[in-house]
């Protein structure tokens, strides 16, 4: 902050010790012998003092919002990490929920600090190479060039240093956890030989691709957690990334890989979780995203991405033979009649009899057939992927569409359903899962006690 100095006289801080003096004691005042103390109380331009500035003015200048350490973090890189939140949402953020979002930005920004400062303190540097590649490999996950991928973060209001940022806190953490905890954690041939008789006991029984957010909790913090685990929750349901909120919030050690944990069984998820997943249905935010669930150490959210069995052919890996039955609807067609052109396109494509008259039934209605033998069934959208489940050979799907785009029908041709059974995980891959969990707990309590010994000077 600049300092100002003045050449003059001290009669407007004399002015101030009066104006406190008599708000203090609320006395009767003589404003005209006030006045003929202290001066005018008309002033101009010319009546100001001469002063110089010590010190640079820049008006683009962001204040620090906290000092973690001697290390600062300004309200630059807050708006920035929100930002990305922001461009996960779509940009649909409303104005009440920014502060709590900024808030909890805020601490993960304090967490990355306190990250890389306990890295730097073990010799751990990040070179510029390893972030600049895992960069390219982010943008590459968004389809996009470096610089096509930095010029979409400067338009949703971040910018490629922000995200640099974050990696090079995920890389430097995680090289910590490799010299520091890793070595302490210890995985049994037992524990896992145990695992593998338990999988090929369960083979048949389902098995779950899951995601997590994971926000550590205190007695005393849960409450606040769990209300700012439900709005994430709220967000993500109504369309939000559940990757990018990983990313950007969970405290497990899956929040790099947008805490994805892979495929598993209810037995190895926690006991608290596990009920709470397996009541799950992958493909719509609605029924695939849990409530907040209380877990040890605080609040876990919790994504259904795909289901099948263990050690069994997955259904969803089907693949299809259809036929796509399409007719128009005029453009100023009203309700009644959109009406009976589905009822009417209904009634011809379910008593169609099979695939084989999907032309016939297709010109009469004037409409067009096109044809695909190698659809998967985990391809198709959720809903259709439900109806086509369910359906058999020769038999059609209800009539969807709109009015823009017409009404069309699928009629199912052929399946051939997967022969190919996932291979059990291996000793090498169980051990490594164990051991990461094992590892994500340790991590959990290290960060834990850096918080506890920071100095952190918010500001």
């Amino acid at each position: 902050m600049p300092f100002i100095t003045s050449s003059k006289s001290s009669t407007p801080r004399r002015a101030f010790a009066l104006a406190a003096l008599l708000l203090a004691t609320a006395l009767p005042v003589n404003m005209a012998a006030l006045q003929a103390q202290i001066g005018s109380a008309d002033f101009g331009v010319g009546d100001l003092p001469e002063m110089r500035v010590i010190g640079d003015i820049d008006p683009t200048l962001r204040k620090a919002q906290a000092i973690v350490n001697g290390d600062v973090i300004t309200d630059t890189d807050i708006d920035q990490r929100l930002a990305l939140v922001a461009a996960a949402n779509g940009g649909q953020i409303s104005e009440a929920e920014k502060p709590r979002l900024r808030l909890q930005v805020l601490r993960n920004l304090i967490d990355e600090k306190l990250q890389i400062q306990e890295a730097r303190s073990n010799d751990i540097i990040i070179a510029d190479a390893e972030v600049e590649a895992s960069y390219r490999r982010v943008a590459q996950n968004f389809r996009r060039s470096p610089e096509a991928f930095e010029a979409y973060l400067k338009e949703s209001g971040s910018s490629a240093d922000s995200i640099k940022g974050q990696i090079r806190g995920e890389l430097a953490w995680s090289r910590v956890l490799r010299r520091k905890v890793e070595p302490q954690v210890n995985v049994g041939d037992d524990e896992v030989e145990l695992v593998i008789a338990k999988l090929n006991a369960a083979k048949g029984k389902d098995e779950f691709h899951v995601g997590e957010i994971f926000l550590s909790a205190t007695a005393e913090t849960a409450p606040q957690v769990m209300a700012d685990a439900a709005r994430i929750v709220e967000q993500v349901r109504g369309g939000a990334s559940f990757v990018a909120y990983a990313r950007q919030f969970s405290e497990a050690s899956t929040a790099g890989l947008g805490g994805d944990l892979g495929w598993v069984r209810a037995e190895q998820l926690n006991d608290t979780v596990a009920p709470v997943v397996t009541t799950l249905q992958p493909g719509n935010p609605a029924t695939s995203i849990s409530d907040p669930i209380r877990v040890p150490g605080g609040v876990a959210i919790m994504s259904l991405i795909e289901k099948r069995q263990v050690l069994a052919a997955d259904p969803n890996e089907a693949v299809l033979a259809l036929k796509q039955i399409s007719i128009p609807l005029p453009p100023e067609i009203t309700e009644a009649k959109a009406r009976e052109k589905v009822a009417e396109f209904q009634a011809a494509t379910q008593a169609m009899g099979g695939c084989g008259r999907a032309e016939e039934v297709g010109a009469k209605l004037g409409g067009e057939v096109a044809a695909n033998d190698a659809i998967r069934l985990k391809d198709l959208p959720a809903a259709l992927q439900n109806i086509m489940s369910n359906l058999s050979i020769g038999q059609a799907t209800p009539p969807f569409g709109s009015a823009q785009e017409g009404l069309r029908v699928l009629v199912l041709c052929g399946r051939d359903d997967s022969a190919v059974q996932p291979k059990a995980p291996n000793f090498d891959q169980i051990y490594a899962q164990m051991n990461e969990e094992r590892v994500n707990m340790r991590a959990r309590r290290y960060l834990r006690d850096l918080r506890r010994d920071a100095v952190v000077d918010y500001r």
